[in-house]
């Protein structure tokens, strides 16, 4: 009986020891204020400016998870530009980071979510970390 309960005991680690502990996260855009919150279990961790879709462009509304990820992407439909630390969400869309951070916090890209390079940097991290499955992006207006 005894080595039993030390087989359960010892297999009971095991099983913790192999589980890694995933937070939710959850990345809000909001176009009409152009910024993002990004909230870690539910509690905002992080508030930033971006560019969303300018006039004659469309950055869809709606709860996506990502897709693929990048950290060094280039624009196969707008002459080769640089898109670090990528986080596609729907089909051609994502969030990525921006050289143009004079243009963050007012409508200027063609559809996709601008963010300065360091914070795009750290969502990407956080999404790494916690798993695409644990991340929704979520665009309202």
């Amino acid at each position: 009986m005894r080595v039993f309960a030390l087989l359960m005991l010892v297999l009971g680690w095991a099983l913790i020891g192999t589980q890694s502990a995933s937070a939710s996260i959850e990345a809000r855009i909001d176009t009409k204020a152009q910024k993002m919150q990004v909230l870690v279990d539910g509690v905002q961790t992080y508030e930033w400016r971006v560019s969303t879709a300018r006039k004659g462009y469309v950055t869809p509304k709606g709860v996506y998870h990502p897709q693929d990820m990048y950290k060094r992407y280039f624009s196969h439909k707008y002459h080769n530009s640089p898109m670090p630390y990528a986080i596609f969400y729907n089909g051609g869309y994502a969030v990525h980071g921006t050289n143009a951070v004079a243009e963050l916090g007012r409508p200027a890209s063609h559809g996709c979510i601008r963010l300065d390079t360091a914070n795009a940097a750290t969502l990407y991290d956080l999404v790494n970390q916690h798993g695409r499955t644990n991340t929704k992006i979520v665009i309202v207006q």
